[in-house]
């Protein structure tokens, strides 16, 4: 069976099992015993066959055009980051791609990003991720915010098996959800690169929370906001993160904490820079 034809199906299959029959006008009776919509009422959504449908959740069907592939995420009630990552499946379907063939090249920082990050060490944290979730470089104040942005840690791993993220991030099921649709969004359609494949089995095995939230093929390009941490030495603070696209670069991002200037967290993260290499 082609591997992105099964993906896809496992997007399908997953994605309707989490689309409530009320919300897109589907009566639902007392009786009913599946989660989410029935495969024939996907279709009918979709203004498409039943058997169709139930060969592409199958992995069985052919590549389906933009218009079958829009109707389904009108059916399916997909957002616009979802619906693209849906046309990205379907794209590599047929292609015959390999593990060989989709292995990405080795993750370099340039020169010139690496640099930057000693300049921005004197007012922030920063540091480079990789595709799958690496941390590729870092500053000190980095580190010293957690020792998960260090390079070699993988922040896949430190959000879900590190208790001291949990305890770092005051909203950590937001971060949890945040991190899994990210690193969806970011591999796309390549799911059988094998550092993915390794890296989902080995946070699967002791992560039950992890397994539930990938298994929900949520999609969320990575992008910056705000959070509330607790520093066992700095204390509570509001900060700022940005994650930035490097150009160039086979998605490398990077990621930068700051706080709001004047404000009580600005003066907690500066006692926090003062010393970083004393940080725990």
């Amino acid at each position: 069976m082609d591997r992105n034809a099964e993906a896809l199906g496992s997007f399908l299959k997953a994605r309707r099992s989490l689309t409530r029959p009320d919300e897109v006008g589907v009566v639902s009776g007392a009786r009913r015993r599946v989660a989410g919509l029935r495969r024939e009422e996907v279709a009918a959504l979709a203004g498409i066959s039943a058997d169709y449908y139930v060969r592409l959740e199958q992995g069985r069907g052919h590549r389906p055009s933009p218009q079958v592939l829009d109707a389904l995420a009108r059916a399916l009630q997909l957002d616009g980051p979802t619906r693209a990552h849906l046309h990205r499946l379907a794209s590599a379907t047929g292609t015959g791609a390999t593990a060989t063939t989709t292995r990405v090249r080795a993750e370099q920082v340039p020169l010139g990003v690496m640099h930057l990050l000693e300049t921005l060490d004197a007012s922030v944290s920063a540091f480079v991720q990789g595709r799958f979730m690496d941390v590729l470089v870092a500053n000190r104040t980095a580190t010293a915010l957690s020792p998960a942005f260090a390079p070699g840690s993988n922040l896949l791993e430190a959000a879900f098996l590190d208790p001291a993220i949990r305890d770092l991030y005051d909203d950590w099921d937001v971060v949890a959800r945040e991190a899994v649709a990210g690193l969806r969004a970011s591999v796309g359609a390549r799911r059988d690169d094998p550092r993915l494949e390794e890296l989902v089995e080995r946070v699967s095995a002791r992560s039950p929370e992890f397994a539930r939230l990938w298994a929900r093929h949520d999609v969320l390009p990575k992008v910056g906001g705000a959070r509330r941490v607790t520093h066992p030495r700095a204390g509570a603070m509001d900060l700022l993160h940005e994650k930035l696209a490097i150009t160039g670069t086979s998605g490398l991002l990077l990621v930068i904490h700051h706080a709001e200037p004047g404000t009580a967290s600005a003066t907690a993260f500066a006692r926090l820079r003062a010393a970083p290499d004393d940080a725990g």
